[in-house]
């Protein structure tokens, strides 16, 4: 071997070799692949009304969620809390969701929302726990004839019907089971309402609540026409009916992960009061309207029917929204059913 090759052998190094001339050979150099440009979107923010602008957001991510802009916009404009803000693709359209993603939406990489103020929120939980607890505190009132309800003559009487005192017993079990649900059973799709809608929902049930104890527990309230009998069958009505929304309430809550915000369609279960979700789509509210039925047969009082009517009407409203939405969302849902009441409504 000649001395200078193997000079040039050497300080070729390791990992080089030698060409056929005998020289080193060179390792190409290795060329970085080009990172991908992270593309970010701008969000414009206007006011519906007067399309005033009311935030502009840099830099904002491709998978931010609408609850993540609102929580940026909120820096801007901490008056306007997530929970009271409306953001939407057109000024007169329909809110976006929490959990809509930015890069799935219609818009280019500067994107326009609109806000509508949705007012001052309060929690469902506790208007849930208001309307419910005014009812029972308001109707032992009445109960208990304490100072000037019926006269001095009768203050802290008691009535000598048994039906009076078994009224008293079944609307209290109703509103304190509903607390209880409230507390430990339903899920919340929203987390807020507006807080005015508190005092439309409290005026609704503590109102009735007073004008249906003032009859029941008047002094000179007269039992049922039909008495023990008419008594019996109403008190069965309302215990299924409450047994009925209750097991509705518990599989509805089953069929939603804590802290999720999945629908499913509701299909019965093993219970046999959940059997009724083969032919309506909100048994819960037809088991409630049983109750209410049941309570204004047992007492016979005008008020009683009157609440059950319009409770009847209102919850009708809400029901043929829910089935029109499961309609919509699921293609397979069962066609039999209807909203509120079997084969009719």
């Amino acid at each position: 071997m000649d001395l200078n090759m193997g000079m040039v052998a050497r300080e070729a190094g390791p990992g080089l070799g030698l060409g056929l001339n005998g020289l080193p050979r060179i390792a190409p150099a290795k060329t970085k692949k080009p990172k991908k440009a992270v593309l970010f979107f701008e969000v414009e923010i206007l006011d519906a009304k007067t399309r005033e602008k009311l935030c502009f957001l840099d830099k904002v991510e491709p998978h931010a969620t609408i609850a993540e802009i609102k929580n940026l916009f909120t820096k801007t404009h901490p008056q306007w809390y997530p929970a009271r803000q409306s953001l939407r693709l057109d000024p007169k359209g329909k809110s976006l969701k929490d959990e809509d993603v930015l890069q799935k939406l219609p818009v280019g990489t500067t994107a326009t929302l609109y806000f509508r103020d949705l007012g001052a929120q309060i929690s469902w939980v506790t208007v849930f726990l208001t309307e419910y607890a005014g009812p029972l505190f308001i109707y032992l009132l009445f109960y208990f004839r304490v100072p000037f309800i019926y006269g001095h003559k009768y203050d802290f009487t008691s009535s000598r019907h048994t039906v009076v005192h078994l009224a008293c017993i079944c609307h209290s079990f109703h509103y304190i089971k509903r607390l209880l649900e409230t507390l430990f059973v339903h899920r919340f799709s929203h987390g807020t309402m507006p807080l005015r809608n508190i005092f439309k929902n409290c005026t609704y049930y503590w109102g009735f609540a007073a004008w249906m104890a003032y009859y029941i527990n008047h002094p000179l309230y007269t039992p049922p026409t039909y008495g023990a009998q008419q008594v019996k069958l109403a008190l069965a009505i309302f215990v299924i009916c409450q047994l009925g929304n209750f097991s509705i309430h518990m599989a509805l809550r089953d069929l939603r992960p804590a802290g999720s915000k999945t629908r499913k369609i509701p299909y019965p279960t093993k219970n046999p009061f959940t059997w009724l979700f083969l032919l309506v789509s909100c048994p819960n509210y037809t088991y409630e309207v049983g109750s209410w039925i049941g309570f204004a047969i047992m007492t016979q009082c005008l008020p009683v029917a009157l609440f059950s009517l319009v409770g009847f009407t209102q919850m009708t409203i809400w029901a043929k929204g829910k089935h029109r939405s499961y309609l919509k969302e699921f293609r397979d849902y069962p066609p039999l059913r209807m909203p509120i009441i079997p084969f009719l409504l």
